[in-house]
């Protein structure tokens, strides 16, 4: 339900916040008021087009911000939101924000996260139906129709089962596309891939060797150097004329003979013995390292040739060992299943052939147990219009097959129907569609007649109607009251209304009242408490006491008739 409604600079609305309540709620106000503007507001919330004329005359932005607990419809919501990269709801808060400027600024957020207008509209779809003149309304769609005949019906398992069909037949026609090719591109894949899984399973690669035929490249390129720096630092310390273990002799002799002098020398002594025993172990170390040093030619010319395939491959197939290795597995796949083809699309062909078997039976199934709600359905529509004002109006559930989906292979996943809701509001007068109609005060009765018919299954949490009440009057109008008030037992309800007899039966009665504050007109909206509601009943009913009393009645008979 939508529980919060903020609504800033829009129209001659400064800043409003209405809590609405569960149920039936009412929107009455003077001509003028600003009732429309809840209606604009809900409007913008849910992705329709922004009107920046409507920006509140000094205000250089408007905005509109909606918080809805969307209770069992939250899966399918958060489904919606992780699609998108929105974050989900949080304890069923799902929180909708529009704004835009003057300049042309236009901002819109879900549960504080910026996106655009199209899933602010995906979202309307699934949380808010809008009964008015001008707005998008889902009962038009044909795919709906169908779908609330369905509901109506108890079909939901055959159209379930029609639609995993569906999904099945689509995914084996994707697998049979992969392998269907003319045999020209056949003949080039097949070599391609050929090649590519020969390249690489000759080069026999290793995961790592890359990097360990790098460093033995770097030693056996520089073998020459890195002999000649051993030698030389090897003949440094003892060869040489001038070697630092000859050197190392008569300093030790020095020390001796300072150690028989001074007795507290002898220490340095021990530690030039130490350093000694030290480059001693250095030399031996380098002589090995020198000797164990090859000046291999030819292992340097296979290290080269080793490293230039690899870096060819990487060029083709991937930046390191391990891709090249993976490009190849899955190229060796992609062979093994084209080098299968036949037999692949012999299977697809058969488990196509067995699938498409079964969605014409359970299509038959469906268009036939279509066929046999129909009128059910038509029948419990007139039997609302008819205390809705249309005495002998005439309302139809065509079926028909759906243009250019009447086999498996077009079929959408409701089946092969079409389902289009006709009505004829006078007798003698042809149906037609509901999209055709062109009284709004006509569509929205036969809206809430459909409503009334389907509140149990509708799943479309908030319902907002406006003008459902033009042209009425009398019995009618109280029994557009009572329809609001016993489709609010499922869904919650908004009505804007100009009929006393129509809010007499809300939940929840509101008031827009138009005021001047500071020299600048301003819309309010307030919840009326009983009195309050006796009063603006009989305003509504044309004033004083008479309309009063009258207001009390509707009140009492509304009480009543729950």
């Amino acid at each position: 339900m939508l529980t919060t409604l903020r609504i800033r600079n829009l129209a001659l609305v400064a800043d409003l916040t209405l809590e609405l309540q569960a149920g039936f709620n009412a929107i009455t106000g003077e001509t003028g008021a600003g009732k429309s503007v809840i209606l604009g507001a809900i409007q913008l919330v849910l992705g329709q087009r922004a009107d920046r004329g409507a920006i509140r005359s000094g205000a250089d932005f408007c905005s509109v911000e909606a918080v809805f607990n969307v209770g069992a419809l939250r899966p399918a919501i958060d489904a919606l939101l992780v699609e998108q990269g929105l974050d989900p709801c949080d304890a069923d808060a799902l929180v909708l924000k529009r704004s835009f400027t003057a300049s042309g600024t236009n901002r819109q957020f879900i549960n504080g996260s910026p996106t655009n207008l199209a899933t602010l509209a995906s979202l309307g779809t699934l949380l808010v139906d809008l009964h008015g003149p001008h707005e998008h309304q889902s009962l038009l769609q044909t795919s709906r129709q169908l779908a609330i005949l369905d509901a109506f019906g108890g079909l939901a398992t055959r159209r379930a089962a029609f639609a995993a069909l569906h999904q099945q037949h689509a995914a084996l026609v994707a697998e049979k596309a992969a392998l269907v090719v003319d045999e020209q591109t056949y003949a080039r894949q097949l070599d391609l891939l050929r090649f590519q899984t020969h390249e690489i399973r000759a080069a026999r690669l290793q995961s790592g060797e890359d990097e360990s035929l790098a460093a033995e490249y770097q030693r056996v390129s520089n073998a020459a150097r890195i002999l000649e720096l051993a030698q030389g630092a090897a003949n440094a310390l003892g060869d040489d004329d001038d070697a630092l273990l000859t050197r190392m002799g008569s300093l030790g002799r020095l020390l001796h003979d300072l150690a028989r002098l001074d007795s507290e020398a002898a220490s340095l002594s021990e530690q030039h013995e130490q350093a000694i025993s030290l480059l001693r172990d250095l030399q031996s170390d380098l002589s090995r390292y020198a000797g164990n040093v090859e000046l291999d030619p030819e292992r340097l010319v296979q290290l080269q040739e080793r490293l230039d395939l690899i870096q060819t491959l990487r060029r083709k197939y991937g930046s390191s060992v391990e891709e090249i290795i993976a490009f190849g597995e899955r190229a060796q796949a992609e062979l093994d299943s084209l080098e299968g083809r036949d037999a692949e699309l012999s299977r697809i062909q058969a488990e196509l052939a067995a699938v498409e078997s079964r969605m014409i039976t359970a299509a038959a199934a469906l268009t036939a147990d279509r066929r046999r709600v129909a009128p059910k359905l038509a029948k419990a529509v007139e039997k609302e219009l008819a205390t809705l004002g249309f005495k002998q109006a005439g309302f139809e559930a065509a079926i028909r097959p759906a243009t250019g989906h009447d086999t498996p292979a077009s079929a959408g996943p409701a089946g092969f129907d079409q389902c289009e809701f006709l009505f004829a509001p006078n007798p003698g007068e042809p149906a037609r569609p509901l999209r055709a109609i062109a009284s709004s005060g006509e569509l929205a009765r036969v809206m809430l007649a459909l409503k009334t018919v389907l509140a149990a299954e509708d799943e479309v949490p908030v319902l907002v109607f406006d003008e459902v009440d033009a042209n009425v009057g009398g019995e009618t109008a109280h029994a557009v009251g009572d329809k609001m008030r016993r489709i609010a037992g499922n869904h919650q309800v908004l009505c804007i209304t100009h009929l006393a007899p129509v809010a007499a039966y809300a939940a929840a009665h509101y008031v827009v009242t138009k005021d001047v504050q500071a020299g600048r007109t301003e819309s309010r909206i307030f919840l009326l408490d009983a009195p309050g509601q006796v009063a603006e009943l009989g305003r509504m009913l044309g004033g004083g006491p008479a309309a009063e009393r009258h207001a009390a009645e509707l009140l009492s008979k509304a009480s009543a008739a729950s």
